[in-house]
């Protein structure tokens, strides 16, 4: 593989992340629990569209085969996208989107201050811009998990079920491939691996301020590298591309 087969499928990874998770973000627009935060979750998701948008064109721009942002957003099928697990699965409660935004923001902080020292300067100019973003994601994961662990017994229980349903695919966000270690050597990219500490004491430090009970290790599921996914990103597509595939080439 050279670096720059390696770079695209690198990219396109993070590019996926920010636009599959934001999809889900965006499904609560008009449907969270109150409107400061139908107002808060939507500006999450704009967040990661743009990301991902500076993420694909860069994609296409290493691939240099004449696609867009657009085309690598709205015309690969399901075993074309690179993006955990994790963002994929559906909300189910406001607890789980939680949750799921802790665990990624906590990551995704580590990942992009890291990033910020990459050999590529675009790669970095990307991670300076979106870990400013990503600061404020974290921070309001945060502050909600201790709102719900500390809340009712209801509330306490769903953030309870949603950490312990999640834990089985956090162990992807830190996998790595021939493609990380190529990148890694070239310093382009940082080593996964080596972030999972600070990761986790994040992780332990929030759920004991929530009074909440960490999940216990056991299987741990992975696929994505591979492009193997669950049923729900084919789903999440069909809805996503819908108007792309309907109409190609349209234009406003």
């Amino acid at each position: 593989m050279t670096q720059q087969e390696a770079l695209f499928k690198y990219i396109l990874r993070l590019g996926d992340n920010a636009l599959i998770h934001s999809h889900r973000l965006s499904e609560w627009c008009s449907n969270a629990p109150f409107l400061e935060e139908d107002l808060a979750l939507t500006n999450l998701a704009l967040d990661m569209i743009g990301r991902a948008q500076a993420l694909l064109q860069y994609a296409g721009n290493v691939e240099g085969k004449g696609r867009t942002e657009d085309t690598l957003a709205y015309r690969r099928s399901e075993r074309q996208y690179y993006n955990n697990l994790l963002v994929e699965l559906p909300n189910t409660d406001f607890a789980y989107t939680i949750a799921r935004l802790l665990f990624i923001s906590a990551f995704e902080k580590e990942y992009y201050a890291a990033l910020q020292k990459s050999a590529d300067s675009t790669l970095a100019a990307i991670a300076a811009k979106t870990l400013k973003e990503i600061k404020y994601h974290f921070a309001h994961a945060h502050d909600w998990t201790i709102r719900l662990g500390m809340g009712t017994e209801e509330s306490h229980q769903r953030i309870q079920n949603a950490v312990n349903d999640w834990w089985m695919y956090t162990s992807e966000l830190f996998e790595m491939d021939e493609t990380d270690d190529q990148l890694v050597k070239d310093g382009m990219v940082p080593d996964l691996k080596a972030l999972y500490p600070a990761w986790l004491q994040t992780i332990t430090d929030t759920l004991k301020a929530a009074s909440l009970n960490m999940p216990v290790t056991g299987y741990m599921q992975t696929g994505s590298r591979k492009g193997i996914h669950t049923e729900h990103l084919g789903h999440l597509l069909s809805e996503m591309q819908y108007l792309q595939r309907a109409y190609p080439d349209a234009e406003w």
